[in-house]
């Protein structure tokens, strides 16, 4: 299906040819397609799965980092969500599935992309990565999201410079102060950030200090079939 896209951001367009990472529902690699073709409800619907990543940041008073998506985003624009969610790309680097460095080096060019955060703040050795979810999310009629997405709790004080094509707002919060967001019915939370946080989050939050009890690195985790 052809799809014009002369109405978007012209930024936000040019990445939507970037190259995802196209996998089963094991996570094995199998092709790549543009970001575009993994994200229309076309080709979801058909079963197109892509691999992702979301980073969930805290300082050293265990806030969790948020970002407001932009408003000239194509998918959940303006929705509040964790500190950063992308994919890796099927190039070299990211493509290194041994210690989940591919998608440790996608989620360290994100945070510098997006929120300005350099690399020397976060280090790839300092990603703790939790598990894998397997989840599907319509975002309007047109486009949405199917991924498996690996999951990371990083912790740093960073300095940041936002990238407002990309982030609209952020802010930090303790687990009382993301419970209130949820309940508040004039904000919009991304879907798998509900996903998460209804699952796993607070669970992982209160033992941030013992998370290798938390881990289960093995499982993909399928939320919302």
């Amino acid at each position: 299906m052809a799809v014009d896209l002369q109405n978007y951001d012209e930024e936000q367009v040019r990445l939507m040819e970037e190259m995802c990472i196209v996998i089963d529902k094991d996570d094995k690699r199998i092709g790549a397609e543009s970001k575009k073709t993994c994200h229309l409800m076309d080709n979801i619907n058909t079963g197109l799965l892509h691999r992702a990543f979301s980073v969930f940041l805290f300082d050293s008073q265990n806030r969790l980092l948020l970002q407001q998506r932009a408003s000239e985003k194509i998918t959940f624009p303006d929705m509040w969500t964790n500190t950063c969610c992308s994919h890796p790309l099927n190039t070299a680097s990211e493509l290194v599935e041994e210690a989940q460095l591919g998608a440790r080096t996608a989620a360290q060019r994100k945070l510098d992309h997006e929120l300005g955060i350099k690399p020397e703040q976060v280090p790839l050795d300092d990603f703790e990565f939790l598990t894998r979810i397997h989840y599907l999310a319509p975002s309007d009629g047109m486009w949405g999201e199917h991924e498996i997405d690996y999951i990371f709790f990083i912790r740093a004080d960073v300095d940041m410079d936002m990238n407002l094509n990309e982030v609209r707002d952020t802010k930090y919060v303790t687990p009382e102060e993301l419970r209130a967001m949820f309940v508040d019915p004039n904000i919009k939370m991304t879907p798998w950030f509900k996903l998460i946080c209804e699952t796993f989050l607070f669970k992982w939050w209160a033992n941030i200090d013992q998370l290798e009890g938390q881990r289960d690195v093995d499982t993909i985790q399928r939320l919302g079939f």
